[in-house]
């Protein structure tokens, strides 16, 4: 099974993924992150700190990047 990392953008500030996680596939991947962004997002408005601007980059072993994941887009507004 691929190992994807969930690396963490916000303004300039990059965190590193080091141990990433075995799932099927990118889509997999994405459901993830998009789980790990609302958790995210929920907690930072709990808070009371802004919950937009940060992003998932999903990279494989190889560091190729499979998608990028903002936190905005995990969270629907009607």
């Amino acid at each position: 099974m691929p190992k994807y990392f969930f690396h963490v953008r916000r303004n300039d500030v990059f965190e590193e993924d080091l141990e990433g996680i075995d799932l099927a596939s990118p889509e997999q991947a994405c459901e993830e992150a998009t789980a790990a962004a609302r958790e995210i997002v929920a907690e930072r408005i709990r808070m009371g700190d802004p919950a937009d601007g940060g992003v998932f980059e999903i990279t494989t072993e190889d560091g190729t990047t499979v998608a990028t994941v903002p936190f905005r887009s995990a969270v629907q507004l009607n």
